[in-house]
């Protein structure tokens, strides 16, 4: 059974090894060794691979002994704690709430606390054995899990429920896909009885989804959340509300690892139709967080903040004037130049920080033309403005 060779890898001694061992190379196990202290050598290894994973990305289940973790492609799949956290304070408390899409119980697990009871619906027995296992040490104990698809428990059950959340599968066969109708399950479809037994629904997509794209295949959505984590967009979360018809503005978060609000911008889709001004690089130059810029924010973030555009297609702004609370990254010009092969003696030890955007050449290609190496405090920012290309030297202000 897979349980027994899952549960051994909760004993201590087990533990203690993976813990020693979480540096190593897991590959060179698994050749080196059929077995580990009675263990296959390859269980061994994704448990290494799992812990080494979830130092950063899950903390509470990293410093938690006995703690199993699924296949690598499950834990990949997972929400993080800071994108798991953020959800519980954006959706309801209550009586009763579900999550239909299980996996590695993440989510369900900082859900859950916003409820009474609460349901963990997962049609992998593996994972939902590894998930229960968890979540009690984790101490969680209003949790009810059910062996079952999404569709085949909401079908069945006869529950009314606080919140509904579901994380769909963007893998189909293998394949990645991007819209929501290609998901497993089709969201699409069985929206209708989410609404019939939930007073709010939660969706995660994946941060490739187009937001339009999603609206029209929801055909309803009240409040959609993008969220990066460290500038980087990890979901897209689509709210409905069963008593709300209208979309209130969308919110752009940046959170930090540990789930701690850094900035957030809201925005309607109507901001987007205002006009902005475009120029030339000026004395700043500003870069949107993630978040932003996956919301589409484009015009919305110049006009806010009164500065200029550089192209419709170049998502960085300019101003005179140093503003200290833009949402992203800030920039002071120090010069603008030439590529070439003197760029490199610009920049000491001939290291530069290299962005390319709305530019002609990758980043390879201008490492490759000027010799230069990653790395180093100072910038070269290679851009294209509504009149011609920039190259600019610059340094980060924050």
């Amino acid at each position: 059974m897979f349980s027994e060779a899952f549960l051994r890898i909760a004993d201590p001694i087990i533990q203690d090894y993976l813990s020693f061992h979480e540096n190593e190379d897991e590959k060179k196990l698994v050749l080196s060794h059929k077995e580990i202290l009675g263990i296959s050598s390859s269980l061994i290894a994704s448990q290494i691979a799992g812990r080494r994973k979830a130092k950063h990305k899950l903390p509470l289940w990293y410093g938690t002994k006995g703690i199993i973790y699924p296949p690598s492609l499950n834990l990949e799949q997972s929400s993080s704690e800071a994108t798991a956290r953020f959800k519980t304070s954006i959706t309801a408390k209550g009586k009763t709430g579900c999550d239909l899409t299980g996996g590695f119980g993440v989510d369900s697990f900082f859900l859950s606390r916003n409820f009474e009871k609460f349901y963990y619906i997962e049609p992998d027995d593996c994972l939902l054995f590894i998930a229960k296992h968890n979540h009690s040490l984790l101490g969680a104990t209003n949790i009810l899990y059910i062996n079952s698809t999404a569709e085949d428990f909401i079908r069945q059950t006869r529950e009314q429920f606080d919140l509904i959340f579901i994380d769909p599968s963007r893998r189909n066969k293998s394949q990645k896909v991007f819209k929501l109708s290609e998901c497993i399950p089709d969201v699409t479809r069985i929206l209708k009885s989410f609404i019939e037994k939930s007073d709010q629904i939660l969706i995660k997509t994946s941060p490739l989804l187009d937001i339009q794209q999603g609206l029209r295949e929801l055909n309803k959505a009240d409040n959609i959340n993008i969220v990066a984590v460290d500038n980087e967009c990890k979901e897209l979360l689509f709210q409905i509300n069963k008593n709300t018809n209208s979309l209130k503005p969308l919110l752009a978060v940046d959170l930090n690892s540990s789930g701690h609000l850094l900035n957030s911008f809201s925005f309607s889709l109507e901001d987007e139709k205002e006009k902005v001004e475009f120029s030339t690089p000026q004395t700043w130059l500003y870069e949107p967080n993630a978040s932003i810029l996956k919301a589409g924010a484009f015009k919305t973030i110049a006009t806010r903040y009164e500065v200029c555009k550089l192209h419709p297609n170049t998502h960085l702004y300019t101003s005179t004037g140093k503003l200290n609370d833009f949402p992203g990254r800030a920039f002071k010009i120090i010069q603008q130049i030439k590529l070439d092969k003197k760029t490199k003696e610009l920049f000491p030890n001939g290291q530069a920080n290299i962005l390319t955007r709305n530019y002609p050449l990758s980043v390879e290609e201008i490492k490759k033309k000027t010799g230069l190496s990653e790395g180093g405090t100072l910038f070269l920012i290679c851009t294209k403005s509504i009149h011609t290309k920039h190259i600019i030297i610059a340094e980060r202000l924050y």
